[in-house]
């Protein structure tokens, strides 16, 4: 019963929203979040870095270093929807016990930028789909790796971030140990606070219930 409320109060509030030319509701003012956010407070958007001490970033989209080779973003903020930044908290709780910590390659992306993206490379085995927008465009997937308490630098991984060849597949299966326990280890470990992870992208996860935060094309500063 609490479920069919939400979903009737999300449906009831969307349809306040201008529909975009693929008929998806996106929020494009600050004044639209934060109406959805007094209406539920789990629309707020979280800074990442002043709610999880010691968290680390590499913000690629804010450099050419990305499969677009182009900078797409002007900050490197960090943002996602509160219930997603608890649990990303709780990861980073975890991982600090063992030497750990996370590197945020990319959290929210602005429905734009995710246009911008498909209209660079136009395969949605790459980029997002604009027609379906994206789990980042919802502030409810984060791109992430982790590093070394001890040395401050990024644990080696199968891939670097945005390597789209097998090697960087779920059940590809590296020969240096080392690399395969730091991916079991991250995977584990968000998977044990409620994420879900893509077979694809070893870096890539996502809350399960994502589609019912509203898709955004706001910045946030």
């Amino acid at each position: 019963m609490l479920l069919l409320f939400a979903l009737v109060s999300f449906t009831v509030a969307a349809q306040k929203i201008a529909l975009n030319k693929y008929g998806l509701a996106v929020i494009t003012s600050h004044a639209q979040y934060e109406q959805q956010v007094k209406a539920d407070s789990n629309q707020r958007m979280v800074d990442l870095e002043k709610f999880i001490p010691g968290i680390k970033k590499d913000i690629r989209y804010a450099t050419t270093n990305n499969f677009t080779r182009q900078r797409l973003y002007t900050g490197t903020a960090i943002y996602m929807r509160l219930p997603a930044a608890k649990k990303l908290k709780a990861v980073q709780e975890e991982l600090k016990k063992k030497g750990f910590g996370l590197l945020i390659y990319d959290a929210y992306r602005p429905y734009s930028i995710t246009e911008k993206m498909f209209t660079i490379v136009p395969n949605d085995l790459y980029a997002a789909d604009p027609r379906k927008g994206s789990g980042h465009n919802r502030g409810a997937a984060v791109d992430l790796s982790m590093v070394d308490l001890k040395t401050n630098l990024p644990v080696a991984m199968p891939t670097d971030f945005d390597n789209f060849t097998f090697k960087a597949h779920q059940n590809y299966k590296p020969a240096d140990p080392n690399v395969l326990a730091n991916r079991t280890l991250l995977r584990s470990t968000m998977f044990k606070y409620g994420f879900k992870g893509s077979s694809t992208e070893w870096w890539h996860y996502y809350l399960p219930d994502y589609k019912k935060y509203y898709l955004m094309d706001v910045i946030f500063n």
